[in-house]
């Protein structure tokens, strides 16, 4: 069974609801599944994985209070995450220039320290609630096979 650790960063508590419902999909894929809301490096295996950044945007294009410790502490640390291959799902509000700005912070932190994105960003505009549930399980989908894919490469 593949494994997933999704790891939120969020100040009302969207993105751990998003997080939630993400996992319950993923479960349906066959994935075993970890939530971890705000984690410390030492929380997430760096000896290989999968991991699902899920993000809303804070302020202006800003990083959740709960996630920034995580961030700091890999630009601090600067670990090599080569082992490491992610997904990443950003929130934010198409409104503000800065849109799901939190997300591509995260994005550009991880790749500089040698992961691997899988598959593109999922950017979830907070203004289209409704669409949200089946935005999450088409990108899913896709996401699924990408993994299929890249395990093939893998191994």
């Amino acid at each position: 069974m593949k494994k997933i650790t999704l790891i939120t960063g969020s100040t009302t508590g969207t993105a751990e609801y998003i997080a939630d419902y993400t996992a319950e999909i993923l479960e349906k894929y066959n994935f075993e599944t970890n939530i971890k809301h705000g984690p410390n490096l030492k929380d997430l295996s760096m000896q290989g994985g999968i991991w699902l950044i899920v993000c809303s945007t804070h302020g202006v294009g800003e990083l959740p209070e709960n996630i920034q410790p995580l961030a700091k502490e890999i630009d601090k640390k600067k670990p090599n995450l080569n082992k490491i291959f992610y997904g990443a799902i950003g929130i934010g509000s198409r409104e503000y220039d800065t849109f799901c700005g939190a997300i591509h912070k995260l994005d550009f932190l991880l790749k500089k320290y040698n992961a691997t994105r899988i598959g593109k960003t999922l950017e979830i505009n907070i203004l289209e609630s409704d669409l949200m549930k089946n935005l999450i399980k088409q990108w899913i989908e896709k996401w699924n096979n990408d993994i299929t894919n890249l395990q093939i490469i893998i191994n």
